[in-house]
């Protein structure tokens, strides 16, 4: 098991690291929307945080040897249901191989995000 870090996506704000390599798969934590140059939640609406979320991804994939086009599976969590279509417009951009998704409503984020996105892809 290799651990994954990179300075161009924010820095774990707990006991995790930002993504995991085992078995020809990188498994990464929840991204939020927190601007790693400023460690803040810079962003207000959905679609706006969407994109940042969709960056460090991105960013924490290259960083494993993996792209959003090697996704196999994410999971999405919105801080409001209602944000559903906005959301999947702006993923919809970044993860054009289509991987398997869940995407559910929960009652809170971390500092308060609309969005929280984990991969699971090939390397």
């Amino acid at each position: 098991m290799d651990y994954v870090y990179t300075k161009n996506a924010p820095d774990a704000i707990g006991p995790y690291s930002q993504a995991v390599k085992v078995n020809g798969l990188v498994f990464t934590s929840g991204q939020i929307a927190i601007n790693p140059a400023t460690g803040a939640v810079e962003a207000e609406t959905i679609e706006a945080q969407t994109e940042q979320v969709c960056t460090n991804l991105k960013n924490v994939l290259e960083a494993a040897g993996s792209s959003l086009d090697k996704a196999v599976k994410t999971v999405c969590f919105l801080a409001d249901i209602n944000d559903f279509a906005a959301f999947n417009a702006v993923y919809g951009k970044y993860f054009t191989s289509k991987p398997a998704r869940s995407c559910v409503a929960v009652k809170t984020l971390p500092k308060n995000v609309l969005v929280e996105v984990e991969v699971i892809a090939e390397i």
